[in-house]
């Protein structure tokens, strides 16, 4: 199934271009050039500069965004072609696709990079000890993606005035390429933040990375974390205070992780369990097991129909926002960063708090 998904998006690809090329020589500058090496020149070098600039990922994204919004475009200027009887020239419609493109895909880069609170309330009949407990959720931050250390340690300053009972961090905290000095940066600015009861962290996928591509190993991020006194859980549970456990599971990519069943199997069910899994593809196991799941891992569905189609494909139980099933209620956090795509159509970078009240 890979391989014919890898297959299928070569092909589009290459549509793509042979479809934004085809447009593009029918602007009239372009055609009034006679030199055909020139004409092609013209035509090609554009595109050869944004891919140098933004990379083989995001070049296809935009390639495919132009392609959408010019098709979009031609059609609605045969219908405004018919309907006032008028012959528009199709230079109008390529320019529109193009201007489409960069508003759409420019407000995009600003939902990715600049990043948002989210806030949710989470209600239950428990005895939290208190009337309010707050969490922090931080995830998929993919160290040095979109921001380096010194960048992601500003942004967390900024949380240091809100009051919390924890902090947790959902997985996929660095990425294959992140720098030793970009990881070591950004934990360190977690000692700017003074939650109640201490900062937790799960590893997701890209945390042990795919490939030895990084100058430091999953280990020195564990050493890493447990020296700036974040608690690291492989599978563990931590007993916040009287009322509250908290699960941390290992990230579903790793074969040895332990079942939602074996985790809570000796667990008191009058207190209030919350559940920190990377990848929100364990609903059905979770569900009534545990009172609240915090997830990450889908980036909130980074780009439109992406999400709908990892719903469709059963890629992720949920792919972003707060969802309840049985008794459990489920968050799934779009992400404080992304690891390739510099663009957020679908969804927004956030931290998430949450406040789980009696009241």
């Amino acid at each position: 199934m890979f391989y014919i998904i890898i297959i299928l998006a070569i092909i589009i690809l290459f549509y793509a271009i042979y479809y934004v090329l085809n447009k593009m020589k029918n602007i009239s500058f372009i055609k009034q050039i006679n030199n055909k090496y020139l004409r092609l020149l013209c035509l090609v070098l554009p595109l050869v500069i944004l891919y140098i600039i933004i990379g083989l990922v995001n070049f296809v994204i935009v390639l495919l965004h132009l392609m959408f919004f010019i098709f979009i475009s031609e059609i609605v200027m045969k219908i405004v072609n018919k309907s006032i009887k008028k012959n528009y020239s199709y230079n109008y419609a390529y320019l529109i696709g193009l201007m489409i493109t960069v508003i759409y895909l420019g407000i995009g880069i600003y939902l990715n990079y600049h990043v948002f609170e989210t806030h949710y309330v989470i209600y239950t009949n428990k005895d939290l000890g208190s009337e309010n407990f707050r969490i922090i959720q931080i995830s998929d931050a993919h160290m040095g993606t979109t921001f380096d250390g010194e960048e992601f340690y500003r942004k967390i300053q900024k949380l240091s005035n809100i009051e919390c009972d924890i902090v947790v961090i959902t997985g996929d905290f660095v990425d294959d390429d992140t720098k030793r000095s970009d990881m070591e940066k950004s934990i360190e600015a977690f000692e700017e933040l003074k939650p109640k009861y201490g900062i937790y962290y799960v590893n997701g996928n890209h945390d042990k990375g795919y490939y030895q591509s990084r100058d430091f190993s999953y280990d020195d991020l564990v050493s890493k974390f447990k020296e700036h006194n974040v608690h690291v859980l492989e599978d563990d549970i931590a007993n916040i205070n009287d009322y509250i456990y908290l699960i941390g599971r290992k990230d579903r990519s790793d074969p040895s992780r332990k079942s939602i069943d074996e985790l809570t199997m000796n667990l008191d069910k009058k207190k209030y369990v919350i559940d920190l899994n990377h990848q929100p593809n364990d609903y059905q196991n979770e569900m009534n097991k545990v009172d609240l799941v915090l997830s990450g891992h889908t980036h909130g569905g980074q780009l439109i129909p992406l999400g709908l189609i990892g719903i469709l494909m059963h890629a992720n139980d949920e792919v972003y926002g707060l969802h309840t099933r049985g008794s459990t209620n489920f968050i799934v956090n779009s992400g404080i960063s992304d690891w390739a795509i510099m663009f957020k159509t679908g969804t927004y970078s956030e931290i998430g708090i949450i406040d789980i009240t009696n009241s």
